[in-house]
């Protein structure tokens, strides 16, 4: 096979860093802090803001703006409730804020779809949006992005990076359907009498922030229960905390735009996001990726959902086949219901299908590992190609010294447990420049596109780094040996 690769390198940038939350160990340090902060003079208060925001003013947007932020939310820490000047409020909030290095160890596991802008291009170029897992200090991941295009000869070109990183603001009214959420809490076992009295208080839609109440009104009216009921209100609140919106400044490039963990679920980090360009049968369009939530002990499959990559709803998956990693959604309703490959014994390939993107509940074998460079672990490297011969699935298997290649399987359009074909032979295995990284003899993809009949291929070179690949359609699907 024709298969290419460019000299398109995406390394991880240490300099790239984002400010976040810094949270002492204790409420008793919170109190030293801001209590230290307050016997400064104003003179020396406002010196100190100054040298602060000369030092990092230029590294961050609207750093100002999130400094007041933080004021806000430890406030309650002072000694008194008095006014305070700006500077003293900045210079607070300064002090419980810290630089986040969120690619400093890796940049890799790279999703690729088409851009929803496709306009000012030249003659049969392609813009496009790639996803990039980013993980910092402590393996903290989180989930980039970058832009380019695609030229009608097949090169690739990367846009600029913006200089910034900056995370986005959580929505803070996002609201809930009464009725969809009822029914996760019921999977997860949330329910009873209490469950009822809460979700009873609030309307058919809510916000995060009257369900809260409800569940404390509820916790006040059980006083002879309270301590018995606290668990369920506290799993109430928490699920709603992990369905959550966020949303990014329009002027804020996307190559700026980091999806940072925020919810529950996503403590030690969101990974290995598969994108997908989702078009209805009414020819609505919508971008959907399951993701890897992680939150140090339980690894569990999300999905995030936008029309335009400034506004993300982030959703829990539920029922009892949604378990492990690598979730791919198919790009269109396959038979008039949701499809999705899944891997929840950690080794096969499975079909699902499902008539809520949120719910699913039966799951279908459809591929085992069967050469020797998959024995290990067979699973999909992103969402299925629609082509004429077919769906055309990129594969991952591990092999002898947890060897890592791309493989490739075909299946059928109409029928996608039907497996038409499969690559004897790895479509991509880490040569000696790639061999070497943060997980060495890896090459992984979550997810590549076809343009101008080759196959794009976005991978990581053992976790460290991300490039690109491409290959004619036509030679994948000619080498392919009967499923």
């Amino acid at each position: 096979m024709d298969v290419r690769r460019t000299d398109v390198v995406i390394k991880p940038n240490n300099a790239r860093v984002l400010f976040r939350p810094f949270d002492p160990t204790s409420q008793e340090r919170f109190l030293k802090i801001t209590a230290r902060v307050m016997t400064l003079g104003e003179d020396e208060a406002e010196r100190l803001l100054t040298e602060v925001l000369r030092e990092f003013g230029d590294r961050h947007h609207e750093l100002q703006r999130f400094f007041l932020h933080r004021f806000d939310q430890v406030r309650h820490f002072l000694l008194t409730d008095g006014p305070l000047s700006l500077a003293r409020r900045l210079l607070i909030g300064s002090y419980f804020t810290q630089e986040y290095a969120l690619e400093s160890a890796a940049l890799f596991n790279p999703s690729m779809v088409w851009h929803p802008d496709q306009g000012n291009l030249p003659p049969g170029a392609r813009r496009f949006v790639l996803s990039l897992r980013a993980t910092g200090e402590g393996h903290i991941s989180s989930i980039v992005f970058r832009s380019g295009v695609v030229t009608e000869a097949g090169a690739i070109r990367l846009d600029d990076r913006g200089k910034y990183v900056t995370p986005p603001d959580i929505v803070p009214n996002a609201q809930y359907e009464k009725a969809l959420f009822a029914r996760k809490l019921f999977e997860l076992g949330v329910q009873g009498r209490f469950c009822d009295q809460v979700l009873g208080a609030v309307g058919e839609v809510f916000t995060v922030e009257e369900l809260d109440r409800a569940a404390q009104r509820a916790l006040r009216q059980e006083r002879s229960n309270q301590q018995d009921q606290g668990g369920t209100a506290k799993a109430i609140v928490t699920l709603a905390r992990s369905n959550y919106e966020i949303r990014y400044d329009p002027d804020q490039p996307l190559s700026e735009r980091v999806i940072f963990p925020t919810g529950p679920s996503e403590t030690n980090g969101v990974e290995d996001a598969r994108f997908v360009r989702f078009e209805y049968e009414d020819g609505k369009v919508r971008y959907y990726a399951t993701y890897t939530a992680y939150d140090g002990r339980v690894v569990l499959p999300q999905m995030l959902e936008t029309d335009d990559f400034l506004h993300f709803k982030v959703s829990t998956l539920n029922g009892p086949e949604v378990r492990n990693k690598g979730f791919a959604l198919f790009p269109r309703p396959v038979n008039g219901h949701y499809a999705m490959l899944s891997r929840q014994d950690n080794e096969n390939i499975y079909l699902m299908y499902s008539d809520n993107l949120h719910f699913w509940y039966t799951k279908e074998l459809i591929a085992k590992p069967a050469r020797p460079w998959e024995f290990v672990q067979l699973g999909n490297c992103g969402s299925p190609v629609e082509t004429e011969a077919g769906w055309l699935v990129l594969t991952h298997g591990v092999g002898p010294m947890r060897k890592y290649a791309m493989g490739a399987m075909l299946l059928d359009r109409d029928n996608p447990a039907k497996v038409l074909g499969r690559l004897a032979e790895p479509l991509l295995t880490p040569d000696e420049s790639e061999r070497s990284g943060y997980v060495p003899n890896v090459v992984y993809s979550c997810g590549a596109v076809v343009h101008g009949g080759r196959l794009v291929i976005p991978y990581a070179m053992s976790d460290y780094a991300s490039t690109f690949a491409t290959v004619p359609v036509a030679d994948v699907l000619g080498a392919m040996t009967p499923g």
